[in-house]
């Protein structure tokens, strides 16, 4: 009776300590019977263990086969001995006879502790690993452990993560102890189990932050389109809206700017600009060079390049400190982006247009007018096609 309560114990609290599935501790439960089984009687009879749940018992049995000559007594048995047991069974059948498994109970409570542990361990690792992987690009919340070689160990409740020390922001110090969120951008599963990656630098990061801000966003009205970081440094957001009457940007910013502060906030300062996405990638990259203002934008479509004129006293401002504005701005466009000074353009066009007159000998050279014509033409189509959607 006590081995009874000791095994209807030992499952119900593995099931409920370590969440484990009921028939994984119970499959580890027969195992470890019919291994001390088989020790015993030195793998010479085919033995198979049942849990009873009626009874709460591992059971035991040993199979034979029903043949007209025995060869081996262990396995067979011959079909008048077989009838004593079953008057109906025939050549061929197995038959199954119950066997005392109590002198098993001590064997199986020690071999069954490793097996147990080792069942549970698997088990536990694939249902972190199914938890887990379908939150994928989430924002968790954990508390940090410890350090180890720069990588931040996360404690997540019932699994560790890992904040590699490239996906850590910069200037940005824990102790353990402290709370922290972060991204969950890889899940995979190692020998050691399953190893959960984190991301506080990661666009998606922020992407998120501002799904969880902004209730649009989350209904769908406001789409995030593009998301550039220098992490804890400055970001680029472009937005669009699929309702008229509502504002992408507005809706991002908030009321005074709460929305957009509350996301600043979680990364610690991060200047954010967001801006209104377009389709016209001449729009778009005068949107993303944000706050400067631009003159005049030259698209090549082929090569993906743009040339950006804008104002003398607007160059740093387009450049940004360390070019990290126009860097920004040519990674969220996906285009090449040479910005040049109204003087400096001006000055080039009066350069060459000196150089090949002196060169031609002629008060107007054709081959002037025809690139200056050129120039022109571009530039006013340029110009022509912005006012024309800007009315639109």
């Amino acid at each position: 009776m006590e081995a009874t309560i000791s095994i209807k114990h030992a499952i119900e609290q593995i099931v409920k300590e370590k969440g484990i599935d009921r028939n994984v501790v119970i499959e580890a439960m027969e195992q470890a019977v019919l291994t001390a089984a088989n020790k015993k009687y030195r793998n010479t009879r085919e033995l198979e263990a049942r849990y009873n749940h009626d009874s709460g018992e591992v059971e035991l049995f040993e199979f034979v086969v029903v043949v007209d000559e025995v060869q081996d007594s262990y396995k067979e048995i011959d079909l008048e001995e077989a009838k004593e047991i079953d008057p109906d069974v025939e050549i061929g059948d197995s038959l199954g006879e119950k066997l005392d498994a109590s002198g098993f109970t001590r064997i199986a409570a020690q071999t069954a502790k490793q097996v147990i542990i080792q069942k549970v361990r698997e088990a536990e690792r694939e249902t972190i690993f199914n938890e887990y992987s379908d939150r994928q690009w989430e924002i968790i919340t954990g508390m940090v452990r410890r350090f180890e070689k720069g990588e931040l160990l996360v404690d997540l409740g019932r699994a560790e993560a890992v904040l590699p020390s490239k996906e850590q922001m910069p200037r940005e110090v824990y102790r353990p102890g402290d709370r922290i969120r972060a991204i969950i951008t890889e899940i995979r599963m190692t020998t050691k189990g399953p190893q959960i990656i984190l991301s506080r630098t990661h666009p998606s990061m922020l992407a998120k932050l501002f799904e969880a801000e902004v209730p649009e966003i989350a209904e769908g009205i406001v789409e995030i389109n593009a998301v550039v970081r220098d992490p804890g440094s400055r970001a680029k957001v472009a937005v669009s809206s699929n309702d008229r009457d509502v504002d992408p940007v507005g809706a991002c910013v908030g009321m005074r700017g709460a929305r957009v502060q509350n996301v600043v906030s979680e990364l610690r300062g991060e200047k954010i600009d967001i801006i209104p996405w377009s389709e016209d990638i001449a729009r778009f990259a005068c949107n993303a060079l944000s706050p400067a203002q631009v003159s005049k934008v030259f698209v090549d479509e082929d090569s993906r390049a743009l040339e950006i004129v804008v104002a003398d006293d607007q160059l740093s401002l387009a450049i940004g400190k360390r070019g990290q504005n126009v860097s920004l701005a040519a990674r969220l466009t996906g285009c090449r982006i040479d910005i040049k000074s109204e003087s400096k353009v001006a000055e080039a066009e009066q350069n060459f247009a000196s150089f090949d007159g002196t060169q031609s000998g002629a008060e107007e050279p054709v081959e002037d007018a025809v690139i200056t014509e050129e120039l022109e033409t571009t530039e006013t189509a340029t110009l022509e096609t912005a006012a024309q959607k800007q009315a639109e």
